[in-house]
């Protein structure tokens, strides 16, 4: 039998597909308060920079980098993949993860692989394997605030910074190409039109 024969009904068909209530929280104050600001993020992504068609600047990086942050923080989903690391990480600082003794958090024990796995998928969401490739490389040479932080931070942000930078290299080449698909001499302003997706289009 397969999974797709499987009659099922969908318990959640009248369920709201808008968010309800109001917001209390927005994960930018809470990246603060943990000490981690937007200018981190930009300082830490410019870091690796490489000049692209559409951002033949770092100054154009910069602008579309900020813009990509904003589309990626947008979706609820991906703001609380982030959280979940914000507490793991507090959690850790007080001793209180499971099966893991502080001495092993602070560690950062190279068979604990959570970390890891929660900042590939962070990176994974916002733009597919692009995504995952700009995280390994963030990851392995941890520029900028990537070396400041704790075992699970370092990794949530590698992957934040990581899928946001390859959206912003993937959407600035394709509309440096414009729509004969040829790469325009003209350096463009990067800013995308909507917020409806996370993944480069």
């Amino acid at each position: 039998m397969k999974l797709s024969d499987i009659e099922s009904e969908d318990l959640k068909k009248n369920q709201s597909a808008e968010l309800e209530g109001e917001v209390t929280r927005d994960i930018i104050d809470i990246l603060e308060e943990e000490g981690i600001t937007v200018r981190m993020l930009v300082d830490t992504a410019l870091e690796l920079y490489a000049p692209h068609p559409g951002l033949e600047t770092k100054e154009l990086a910069e602008e579309r980098f900020l813009a990509e942050l904003d589309i990626a923080l947008s979706d609820p989903n991906l703001c609380l993949l982030i959280y979940s690391g914000i507490l793991l990480e507090k959690e850790g600082r007080d001793g209180r993860l499971p099966n893991i003794s502080k001495s092993s958090y602070e560690k950062d024990l190279t068979f604990i692989i959570a970390d890891e796995v929660l900042g590939m998928s962070i990176s994974k969401y916002i733009s597919g394997d692009k995504g995952m490739f700009e995280f390994v490389r963030f990851d392995k040479q941890k520029p900028g605030i990537l070396c400041e932080l704790g075992p699970f931070m370092d990794d949530i942000i590698g992957g934040l910074i990581g899928g946001v930078s390859a959206n912003m290299y993937t959407r600035a080449m394709a509309e440096a190409a414009g729509p004969s698909g040829k790469t325009s001499t003209k350096e463009k302003k990067a800013e995308p039109k909507t917020k409806s997706d996370v993944i480069a289009g």
